[in-house]
């Protein structure tokens, strides 16, 4: 049974062992590695600090670049706005330069039309002076005596001219 049984010396220099081991592990090696622990610890939660801070960075920069994309979208639409009103800008400015166009060279016609119309006018009015005068010629000529006579050659010459 001595083998079960530790003795009264074996126990007190396990004891004596046990205990200068816990001081010197005190003495150097807790003190290390508590602070390695510590240190760790901290270094943990910075790393975690720092994921958070990252997180809300990058949901910042989601946030600001939906907002520059939103702006974006708006300038695009202000801008295509402002293309499609000066479009219509420049082609109520072509229409309404068409019709001024149309109108001058219209009236441009007209005054031709009136100008041609007056020329023929004054040409058949002296074609008409020139055949007066020419009757009035032929009928001083033939000194006629009475009135039949004069309305027979009147009407003699009248239809050799066919003034139709």
């Amino acid at each position: 049974m001595e083998l079960l049984t530790p003795g009264v010396g074996l126990i007190f220099w396990q004891t004596v062992i046990f205990l200068s081991l816990v001081f010197l592990l005190s003495k150097f090696a807790w003190k290390p590695i508590l602070s390695a622990l510590r240190i760790r610890e901290e270094s943990i939660e910075e790393a975690l600090s720092l994921a958070e801070e990252a997180r809300k960075e990058i949901a910042n920069l989601k946030s600001d670049n939906e907002k520059l994309l939103d702006q974006a979208r708006q300038e695009r639409e202000a801008i295509m706005r402002e293309a499609r009103e000066a479009a219509n800008v420049m082609r109520e400015e072509a229409r309404t330069e068409a019709g001024k166009t149309t109108e001058k060279m219209i009236s441009d016609a007209r005054a031709a039309i009136e100008a041609e119309k007056q020329a023929a006018m004054s040409d058949v009015r002296n074609q008409v002076t020139e055949l007066s005068l020419v009757i009035a010629e032929k009928i001083l000529k033939t000194q006629l005596a009475g009135n039949k006579e004069q309305e027979k050659l009147i009407t003699e010459y009248v239809k050799e001219l066919n003034l139709n």
